[in-house]
């Protein structure tokens, strides 16, 4: 795997917006299980910098944000780290090298994210000795979520677009 340094800077930018915006979310109280402001920032990077560098940045974003605000905790770290990791790498995958267009992609590296989490749930948390059922923890994940959800598929697709109408195109393949 060749990187290059658009590559790493990219990463890097979509790293500290997956660490800040979530911050300014919990501004006005604890807002990120239902704005799910770190999703954001990795989804994007999955559409911009493509999925084995959104991957990367996803995982790094969880890693970091728990070690410098304390968000997420464990055991939400644990199984955050899966989704978002996903997220990142699934938006790349479908969009980039599946070229889908901008919703198509969302939606299924929505899911697949989804997926992954209740997959990560339902293997977790009998080994963190956790009570709970992972079909009611997505239930509740998902129905907290929907306002977050809703501002995901208004702003990625339209800052995708804007992004690719302005010129800022770039290609995964020239990145290694």
């Amino acid at each position: 795997m060749r990187t290059n340094t658009k590559s790493l800077t990219l990463s890097a930018l979509f790293i500290a917006l997956g660490i800040l915006v979530p911050q300014v979310f919990h501004l006005f109280g604890g807002t990120g299980p239902v704005f799910l402001p770190m999703h954001i920032p990795v989804l994007l990077a999955g559409f911009i910098i493509g999925g084995r560098y959104a991957a990367i940045a996803g995982f790094a974003t969880v890693i970091l944000s728990s070690l410098l605000t304390g968000m997420p905790q464990p055991p939400v770290l644990y199984f955050m780290l899966v989704e978002v990791t996903v997220y990142g790498l699934a938006a790349g995958f479908f969009y980039k090298k599946l070229h889908q267009n901008v919703f198509v992609s969302l939606i299924l590296a929505m899911l697949t994210g989804r997926a992954a989490l209740a997959l990560t749930v339902f293997t977790l948390q009998p080994l963190l000795g956790l009570k709970l059922s992972p079909i009611v923890y997505m239930t509740g994940a998902i129905v907290n979520g929907i306002p977050g959800i809703a501002i995901q598929l208004i702003l990625i697709p339209f800052l995708v677009i804007s992004l690719e109408k302005a010129g800022v195109a770039y290609s995964e393949r020239r990145a290694g």
